[in-house]
């Protein structure tokens, strides 16, 4: 048998332009299909067909509108003033969201990590903030006092004075606006004891953290519309977390209830070709730009649905650990069988072992999602649909 020379490879597969109510089975399915036939490759078993949550949540119409927002909050914290904090620096994020929260209260305070946002975002450089003497940690800098210190610093990658943007947004809905800089929860209770944690990842610690200190109602992104408002999306398990711009006045939510999806186009490709593949839906990818400091992943997941084969985490040895020790004396044929025969012989779990020290170990759903993120983009690639193969291959497949 000939040796395999390719390892992973990365395919951004062109779909159609996805609207409400088509069939994304068939449209996932074909589209794959057709590519192999078009570019001539062939499916093997443990591909994995990655699917962007955008266009899962766009086929289910997962849409809410500012209105639906604004009712739900109102509902749900009565409505009069309400701390807003450590949200995201984005417009297409979490801007709409804020229009939504401003417009079902009668006053926002306005809560900002400094100096950045929780996903990386600079809201001022931490050069600026040592200079003038300041403790992220426990100083808490009004509105006055950020500017006299630091002015109006704008975002290095958009240009956006996003504190003067989120205070002008506020007043716009009609409510009164009062910004503070802070990186303790509790330091939003000396001016109100309804809060809205906007933060992702840590969302569970500052809910408790708050309560904890004294708050009276405390709710996350992840409390908003997570049933229909008037008709409505929404997302049971996230709530506004996941969320997307559509338009001016509507977000698009996570995608929902999105299993019988993953599994269906698993099943359509067993039967058109024999082969059993596996399925996700994702969104962001879990990476960090180390020239920005921005974390990609504004989701609350890489992946909330995947099929089974999908669960758990890489299991490999380092290569370079075996051929620099194990069997550095080695070389050439000698070492590659070694190599090979180490491989097979490894055990069923590595943790611990020193042989697979510097693997990487995350989640499958969390790396494949990465790179499907890095395969797709975010803008005009017009491929939402990503097929990889070989992911689970190693040095000794043919």
């Amino acid at each position: 048998m000939e040796e395999r020379r390719v390892g992973t490879v990365s395919r951004g597969i062109r779909c159609p332009i996805i609207r409400q109510g088509d069939d994304l089975v068939r449209i996932v399915s074909d589209s794959v299909l057709a590519a192999a036939k078009s570019e001539g490759f062939s499916l093997r078993d443990r591909d994995v067909i990655a699917v962007t949550e955008s266009i899962v949540a766009r086929a289910q119409g997962n849409y809410c509108t500012v209105d639906d927002i604004a009712a739900d909050v109102k509902a749900k914290t009565g409505g009069e003033t309400v701390g807003v904090i450590f949200p995201i620096l984005s417009r297409n994020r979490f801007a709409i969201c804020l229009r939504g929260i401003a417009s079902g209260v009668k006053k926002v305070v306005l809560m900002l990590n400094y100096p950045s946002d929780e996903v990386g975002n600079a809201l001022v450089d931490i050069e600026k903030v040592d200079e003038a003497d300041v403790n992220p940690y426990s100083d808490v800098l009004t509105r006055e006092q950020f500017k006299a210190l630091f002015g109006a610093p704008r975002h290095p990658f958009t240009g956006m004075d996003y504190v003067a943007y989120y205070e002008e947004l506020i007043k716009a809905c009609g409510a009164d606006a009062e910004i503070i800089f802070a990186n303790q929860p509790k330091a939003v209770l000396a001016y109100t004891d309804t809060v809205i944690n906007c933060d992702i990842h840590t969302r569970k610690r500052t809910k408790r953290q708050l309560l904890k200190a004294g708050a009276k109602t405390v709710l996350s992104l992840d409390d908003i519309m997570t049933a229909p408002v008037g008709g409505s999306g929404f997302n049971a398990d996230y709530g506004l977390l996941g969320s997307n711009k559509a338009t001016e006045d509507k977000v698009k939510l996570f995608p929902r209830e999105s299993q019988p999806l993953v599994e269906g186009i698993q099943a359509e490709i067993l039967k058109a070709t024999g082969k059993h593949v596996e399925v996700m839906v994702y969104g962001d990818g879990a990476f960090k730009d180390p020239q920005g400091k921005i974390w990609e992943l504004a989701d609350p997941v890489v992946s909330p649905f995947h099929t089974k084969g999908l669960i758990g985490t890489p299991n490999e040895l380092k290569l370079k650990y075996l051929a620099d020790n194990d069997f550095k004396d080695l070389s050439g044929d000698a070492l590659k069988a070694a190599i090979s025969d180490s491989i097979r012989a490894k055990d069923a779990d590595l943790k611990g072992q020193m042989a697979s020290e510097g693997t990487t170990p995350r989640q499958l759903t969390d790396l494949i999602g990465s790179l499907c993120d890095l395969t797709s983009g975010s803008g005009d690639k017009g491929t939402p649909v990503v097929l990889v193969q070989g992911y689970f291959d190693n040095y000794t497949n043919n």
